[in-house]
């Protein structure tokens, strides 16, 4: 099939909810690039201007899903500890949904990190950067960042389908799909592009402005 058939089956088929063989077939072609990679970048645009609107959501959204799927995987394990320890049974599912809250969580909070410029910054070797350089750097990091996300929206799209097509459930479970937990990914690095999106934004304002390009950041500190 051409690359314009293949995405027209994705988008058709996607928002049909009619995912067959034919469709995971269309997912793993060089298809799913072209159609994913602008997609994130829209997305990315939506994101930022949806931030703009609602300094809380800027703030807290990111924040809160993590925050939630700790306190959620915090319960499991503790009461998963007691049934077995105290009762001398233990719900089947107790070890194989914490995995998949923990990858909500984890890649959520990166996304907010993403904001804050936790991640690999290497704000004391940049520091000592003139004002250009440190700019450059920065450019650099916002353009691996949105490569990274573009790459992870398009092949966590391809699992989301291919797990729904297999029917895949969560181990211990009777009918929790596993594709539930893993169709938050590709929405997760969409708001990271936009975490990017803003931070290029900024940055080129505090260059042209000469504004102090590299702060010193901290993990989980308000953005």
């Amino acid at each position: 099939m051409s690359i314009w058939a293949d995405m027209s089956t994705i988008v058709t088929a996607t928002l049909s909810g009619d995912i067959n063989f034919k469709v995971v077939q269309a997912y793993r072609s060089d298809a799913a690039w072209f159609l994913f990679g602008p997609l994130t970048m829209i997305g990315a645009v939506l994101v930022t201007y949806i931030y703009k609107l609602s300094p809380w959501l800027d703030r807290n959204f990111e924040r809160l899903i993590a925050v939630a799927a700790y306190i959620i995987i915090a319960a499991i394990i503790f009461s998963g500890v007691i049934q077995r320890f105290v009762f001398s049974s233990q719900v089947p599912w107790s070890t194989t949904m914490p995995p998949l809250i923990f990858m909500i969580m984890s890649w959520y909070g990166c996304s907010y990190n993403v904001k804050l410029r936790t991640h690999l910054s290497f704000s004391e070797f940049r520091s000592k950067m003139g004002h250009k350089q440190q700019y450059m750097c920065l450019v650099m990091d916002n353009v691996l960042w949105f490569i990274f996300c573009i790459i992870c929206v398009t092949t966590m799209s391809r699992i989301t389908v291919n797990t729904y097509d297999n029917f895949a459930i969560v181990l211990g479970t009777d009918g929790v799909m596993r594709w539930w937990f893993i169709v938050t990914m590709p929405i997760c690095f969409v708001l990271m592009a936009g975490r990017v999106l803003s931070n290029a934004m900024i940055d080129l304002s505090r260059y042209r402005n000469n504004e102090v390009l590299i702060k010193q950041a901290v993990i989980g500190g308000q953005g």
